[in-house]
């Protein structure tokens, strides 16, 4: 049984012959009109019903065609406490279904806050000597802004379940070179901020030769991706910003490694909103959607 992070994702890519993850970031006004009508009420709780049953049914449709799902949590927290009980259900879906899942909270605080965050992400709140189990994701994005003191607590979390942390280096957001570009002893931060991520993966290295730090880097600046890639040739990469955000299947080719393997490319509304909410057969336009992007990805990642 393959337990290190980064293997089991080299592995389930490998099976599926697809580096796709599809992004669970749902929207009212981009729902099926048959799922808002079936849910209507006008309160946050409806809301949240509706946001578990499209993304149950959209788990359904690709849980055959993808080995990622990333929900992201502001959604479903935007929904309030019914909302954070359906994102664990949907987690919990995604689980029994074999989809390796990244929690997207982009977390990170210092001490006890921070290992409050981990342990809900992964290893579970310690109660009276026991863990109890929140989120029990595979993984979880974070931002790495206030150093290696802040990050430690997830990686011990992680670690201890055998799960995985992504950091945010390059992102794939119109304004990330404010900060991410400036010039740090003669280089951009990105590649520090890079470096660091290098450095803390292999201090947990998969029989893949990746670790379990990760490091999100952005398919709408491919030039970024390339030269970090270059710098980080045994770092697992999460690749948002393919599809709707503007990034192209060649755009995400410069993260791979040279054998198609190291990146796992995010797709969110190209996926889960590729259709107009009055059309009766939505799930069959997710299922055309997702094959669609895996056959683009696979040929940018040489898997075709």
């Amino acid at each position: 049984m393959i337990s290190h992070f980064a293997d089991r994702v080299t592995a389930a890519i490998k099976e599926k012959r697809t580096p796709l993850c599809v992004g669970l970031d749902p929207r009212w006004e981009q729902l099926p009109d048959e799922i808002r009508s079936r849910h209507g009420g006008g309160t946050l709780a409806s809301m949240a019903r509706s946001f578990e049953e499209l993304c149950v049914r959209i788990l359904d449709v690709v849980a055959p065609l993808v080995a990622v799902v990333k929900p992201q949590s502001a959604f479903f927290e935007a929904c309030g406490p019914a909302g954070l009980v359906a994102l664990q259900r949907i987690l919990h879906r995604a689980r029994r279904l074999g989809l390796i899942t990244i929690l997207d909270s982009k977390r990170n605080d210092i001490a006890s806050t921070a290992e409050a965050y981990a342990d809900a992400a992964f290893a579970g709140t310690l109660m009276e000597g026991s863990r109890r189990p929140v989120w029990e994701a595979d993984a979880l994005t974070v931002n790495p802004y206030l150093g290696r003191d802040a990050v430690e607590p997830f990686l011990i979390s992680a670690r201890r379940q055998q799960c995985g942390v992504f950091v945010l280096v390059r992102t794939s957001n119109p304004g990330a070179g404010q900060f991410q570009d400036l010039k740090c002893e003669g280089r951009p931060l990105y590649e520090h901020v890079g470096n660091a991520v290098a450095a803390w993966s292999n201090e947990n290295r998969g029989n893949c030769g990746m670790g379990d730090v990760g490091a999100v880097c952005g398919a709408t600046h491919p030039k970024e991706l390339e030269r970090l890639r270059s710098l980080l040739p045994n770092v697992l990469f999460l690749i948002p910003g393919y599809g709707a955000q503007g990034g192209s299947a060649g755009d995400t080719a410069p993260g791979f490694r040279p054998d198609g393997s190291g990146a796992i490319v995010n797709s969110s509304r190209g996926i889960i909103a590729c259709f107009q909410p009055g059309e009766a057969r939505w799930e069959a336009a997710v299922e055309a959607a997702t094959r669609t992007a895996n056959i683009a990805l696979a040929k940018a990642a040489r898997l075709a």
